[in-house]
């Protein structure tokens, strides 16, 4: 054997070992920066991760809320989103994320991915109703003002299909446009059964009255409902339901939306 091919035999193991060892040194210091334009990319820009530090494995970065690709109006939830990635788990093919707010989520959420899908353990999020301008049009037209609860489910997707169920509370809500405060409490139910969800709205309590099922089909949304006011509060609501939809009979109007 020449000298040389004996040289580069000898050589190679600690050539391999340089190569993976520069490697994974490469991937931890991979920077956060490079997942985050992935959330607004497939939330088509409403939800978007900003001024993120650190690094896919242990990182960090502030959630924004935003009309799609017009962010004028979009509106920060104070504190950041921290995240942690396990790296044995990999070498199985797996991702696994734990993640936490860290000042409106009690208690760390899980991610686990696979190649075939991905599930996020259940969870629940505190947010102000301010919070939902960012989202446009009615949200920034109402300047809504109380508390929003969101809660879901272990949220599964499989075959890029969702699976799971997410429900909205909105507790003494109130808004800019109305001398009435508050307007009342509401629940939203979102259903993802895969192909297709439902959407359910209904009132816990409150002056303006709010009901509607929709449903998402193939990425079409038709949804139906209907808002009215409490007959002693009829004169004082009736400008904010003229906002909300078309009048369909004394102190009421049909909320209808197909997108």
């Amino acid at each position: 054997m020449k000298l040389w091919m004996w040289r580069l035999k000898a050589f190679a193991p600690w050539l391999a070992v340089a190569v993976v060892s520069i490697g994974i040194t490469l991937v931890a210091m991979l920077p956060a920066a490079w997942i985050t334009p992935q959330i607004a990319q497939q939330t088509q820009g409403h939800v978007n991760l900003i001024e993120p530090s650190g690094s896919i494995w242990h990182g960090s970065a502030a959630l924004m809320l935003a009309a799609g690709s017009d962010s004028s109006t979009a509106t920060l939830l104070p504190g950041r989103i921290e995240w942690h990635t396990a790296f044995w788990p990999l070498l199985t093919g797996r991702l696994q994320m734990r993640m936490l707010q860290s000042d409106a989520m009690p208690d760390p959420v899980t991610l686990n991915a696979t190649a075939t899908g991905a599930t996020l353990s259940a969870g629940s999020l505190g947010v102000p109703a301010a919070l939902l301008a960012g989202l446009g049009a009615p949200f920034n037209t109402l300047d809504l003002q109380g508390d929003v609860r969101i809660a879901w489910s272990d949220w599964r997707v499989l075959e890029h299909k969702p699976f799971g169920q997410l429900t909205v509370t909105l507790t003494d809500m109130a808004s800019r446009v109305s001398r009435v405060k508050p307007l009342g409490s509401y629940r939203v139910v979102f259903q993802a059964e895969g192909g297709q969800s439902t959407l359910d709205l209904l009132t816990l309590k409150g002056a303006l009255q709010l009901t509607g099922h929709g449903t998402i089909t193939g990425g079409l949304t038709v949804f139906q409902g209907a808002a009215s006011a409490a007959p002693e509060q009829r004169d004082n609501l009736a400008g904010l339901l003229n906002l909300l939809g078309r009048p369909t009979g004394t102190g009421s109007v049909a909320l209808s939306f197909m997108h």
